[in-house]
C-alpha cells in the first residue's frame, strides 16, 4: 500500500510537470484529449461567465469578465504548485521518508509540511529526512520548485508582450473603422484614398493575424484577455478585417484583390484554428449580420464616399460564400468567449473611443473642424 501511494505521488508529479511543459515551454498546439489545463479552463470559464452574466448588470459584465484571464492564470499556477507539493509528500510517505516527527504530529501532515518548505526552498530545517532516498527526493523537490519559479517568472512577461502587440493594432483600428469597428466604416473613411491606403493596411493585418495565430495557439489563455474598451476586442478586429477582405474579394473598382486574398486567408486560418483549440464547432449565426437591405445601404454609403462595390446576383452570391468561410467560426468563438461580433454597418450617432473621455464627448462639428476629412459621425 505504501509503495502504491508513492507511485501515485510520482504520477501526480510527472503529470503536472508535463502539463507545465506543454503550456509554458512547448510552442505549438497540443492535441491530447485529456488535459488538466483544458479541463481547468473550460470548467472555471463557464462557471465564471455564467455567474457574471446572472449577477451583474450588462454595463459591468465586461469589467468582471476581463478579470478572468489574469486571475485564472494565477489560479492555474497555484493548482500546479499545490499538486506538486502533494505529489512529493505522497512520494516521501510512500517510500518511507523517515523524517523526524514531533510527538503527536501526523506523519503524513509532516511530510506535506516538509514538501511545502522544500518546494518553495524555504530551508527551515525543523523537519529533516534521515535516509538517502528521502534526502534525494528532498533535493529533487527543491530543484523542481526553483525551476518552477523560474519558468513562471519567464512566462508572464512573454504573455504580456504578446497581449500588448495584439492590442496595439486593435486600438489603432478605432480611428480607421469606428468603435466598434465595421468593414463599411473602414472602407468609407478611406474614401478616394482607398487605393493607396488599403494594401499597406491589409499587409499589416496579415502579419497581425499570423502573430496572433502563433502566440494564441501556444498560449490560449491570451484569448481570455480582453481589450481596454468594452466596444473593442481582438475577435471583433479580426472579424472586421475578414469582412473587409470579403468585400474587396467581391470586387471594388480600382482595388487589386491580391493583398486582400492573402490577408483573408491568414485571418481565416487563425480564426478556424482558435475555434479548434476551444472545441467550439462552427455554426451559422442565429441572426444575419448583413441582410439584403443592409447590403444595399452598404453599397449606397460606399458609393457616396467614392468607393464602388460590385453589385448583381453573382457578386452577392460570392459574398455569401466568403462569409460562410469564417462567420460560423467567429460566431462560435464569440458565444464561448462572451465577445460581441462587429456590425457590418456602423450604428448611427455613435462615438469613437478617441472622441470620448470621462468628462466630455467631442461634438461632430468639432471633429470635422479638427481633423478635416476624418468624419467619424458621418455614418451611413
Amino acid at each position: 500500500m505504501a509503495v502504491l501511494i508513492g507511485f501515485v505521488g510520482l504520477f501526480l508529479i510527472g503529470g503536472i510537470m508535463w502539463e507545465a511543459f506543454e503550456v509554458i515551454v512547448l510552442p505549438r498546439r497540443v492535441t491530447r484529449r485529456v488535459r488538466l489545463t483544458r479541463l481547468f479552463y473550460r470548467a472555471t470559464w463557464r462557471a465564471w461567465s455564467a455567474i457574471v452574466r446572472c449577477l451583474l448588470s450588462s454595463r459591468r459584465q465586461e469589467t468582471y469578465l476581463s478579470f478572468y484571464g489574469p486571475l485564472s492564470l494565477l489560479l492555474l499556477l497555484s493548482v500546479w504548485a499545490t499538486g506538486m507539493i502533494l505529489g512529493f509528500a505522497l512520494l516521501q510517505a510512500g517510500f518511507d521518508s523517515a523524517v523526524h516527527v514531533s510527538a503527536g504530529a501526523s506523519a503524513f501532515w509532516t511530510d506535506l509540511y516538509m514538501s511545502g518548505t522544500n518546494f518553495f526552498t524555504l530551508g527551515l530545517g525543523d523537519v529533516t529526512p534521515h535516509t538517502p532516498l528521502a534526502r534525494f527526493i528532498t533535493v529533487v523537490e527543491a530543484g523542481t520548485g526553483f525551476g518552477f519559479l523560474a519558468l513562471v517568472i519567464g512566462y508572464l512577461p512573454v504573455l504580456y508582450q504578446a497581449f500588448s502587440r495584439r492590442e496595439v493594432s486593435t486600438v489603432l483600428l478605432d480611428a480607421r473603422a469606428g468603435s466598434p469597428p465595421s468593414a463599411a466604416e473602414l472602407l468609407r473613411r478611406s474614401g478616394r484614398s482607398l487605393r493607396e491606403d488599403l494594401d499597406p493596411l491589409l499587409r499589416e493585418w496579415e502579419r497581425w493575424a499570423a502573430e496572433l495565430l502563433e502566440s494564441h495557439i501556444s498560449y490560449p489563455v491570451l484569448c481570455y484577455y480582453r481589450s481596454q474598451h468594452s466596444n473593442q476586442s481582438w475577435l471583433a478586429a479580426m472579424t472586421t478585417i475578414l469582412d473587409t477582405g470579403a468585400l474587396v474579394l467581391v470586387g471594388i473598382d480600382g482595388i487589386p484583390p491580391r493583398q486582400a486574398q492573402l490577408t483573408f486567408a491568414m485571418a481565416r486560418h487563425a480564426i478556424a484554428d482558435l475555434a479548434q483549440i476551444f472545441k467550439t464547432p462552427p455554426r451559422m449565426p442565429g441572426v444575419d449580420r448583413l441582410p439584403p437591405p443592409d447590403l444595399g445601404r452598404l453599397r449606397e454609403g460606399l458609393a457616396a464616399a467614392g468607393v464602388t462595390l460590385h453589385a448583381g446576383p453573382a457578386a452577392d452570391q460570392r459574398l455569401v460564400e466568403l462569409r460562410r468561410m469564417y462567420e460560423p467560426y467567429a460566431d462560435a468563438l464569440a458565444e464561448y468567449l462572451r465577445m460581441a461580433l462587429p456590425p457590418w454597418l456602423p450604428s448611427a450617432g455613435g462615438f469613437d473611443s478617441w472622441q470620448t473621455s470621462a468628462w466630455e464627448r467631442i461634438a461632430p462639428e468639432q471633429v470635422a473642424n479638427a481633423v478635416g476629412a476624418l468624419r467619424p459621425d458621418d455614418h451611413f
